[in-house]
């Protein structure tokens, strides 16, 4: 069978868009369901993608494999579960292979998290998929900030119900080289930072990847922010570290504070 100019067969367009009465046509007539897109998408993936289930379970039938990756290291599983796609991720879960899960360097659970899925998210939780999942480096790298954990998926989207669900599940909310807590920092979600806070983010952490000195991170993004540096000061917060820079040390921190405006306010708290 032909192909689109995306390198997609006719297979694979009618799963995508859950035409049954058209995959199964096109199955009578020799079409080959373990077929796969131009960038490695199995029939089975775009099926995942519409989350018929009707479909998913003819091309199972018809002896479609769901733990054939894409070139992009992606499962039918992961598919569902970014989509949001319910009953398509129930489906797939007891029939995809949990080492082949690893070996894509991807957890579903990060699928979930960046899709915003809180539903898909807590039926992978409590199918026993781990909430500290790291992706590989291979994927890693495609992400300028090198994000590893589901959390940051979470907290990059400001999304308080997954990542409160995944913090209550035992997620870790410090092993990301930028770290959750600076990402809801400087994206002034102060409800989020009140969460990763209570579960016990270092309000002290710095983003040593790009910088060498002692000036704590946090402060650099919300100087302008008297809430949020009172939320950080409340909570811990070691401001008197960022006078050990070599450009601050001729500085005391109240007359620093005084400077910025935030001094009077921050001690009638």
């Amino acid at each position: 069978m032909g192909r689109d100019g995306h390198g997609v067969t006719p297979m694979g367009i009618a799963a995508e868009y859950g035409h049954l009465e058209i995959l199964a046509i096109l199955i009578q007539h020799g079409g080959d369901v373990t077929a796969q897109a131009t960038n490695g998408d199995s029939v089975i993936y775009d099926a995942a993608g519409c989350g018929n289930l009707d479909c998913i379970d003819l091309l199972l039938q018809y002896g479609a494999n769901p733990n054939v990756a894409s070139l992009c290291s992606q499962l039918p599983i992961h598919r569902a579960a970014y989509e949001g796609r319910y009953l398509a991720l129930k489906k797939l879960i007891p029939i995809t292979n949990r080492k082949v899960i690893r070996l894509c360097g991807m957890s579903p659970v990060h699928s979930a998290a960046d899709g915003g899925h809180a539903d898909c998210l807590e039926l992978l939780i409590k199918k026993g998929f781990d909430v500290n999942p790291i992706l590989g480096c291979h994927i890693s790298k495609n992400y300028g900030d090198m994000r590893k954990t589901p959390l940051y998926f979470a907290i990059c989207n400001g999304d308080v119900t997954c990542a409160k669900m995944l913090l209550k599940s035992g997620a870790k909310p410090d092993l990301d080289p930028l770290r959750c807590l600076l990402v809801a920092v400087r994206a002034e979600k102060y409800e989020l930072v009140s969460l990763l806070l209570a579960y016990g983010a270092d309000v002290n952490c710095v983003f040593s990847v790009i910088s060498d000195t002692v000036f704590p991170t946090a402060l650099q993004y919300c100087l302008k922010d008297e809430m949020m540096l009172r939320l950080l000061l409340n909570n811990g917060y070691h401001a008197e570290s960022c006078f050990e820079s070599l450009q601050l040390k001729h500085l005391k921190p109240n007359s620093y504070l005084c400077k910025l405006g935030f001094l009077k306010n921050v001690l009638s708290q």
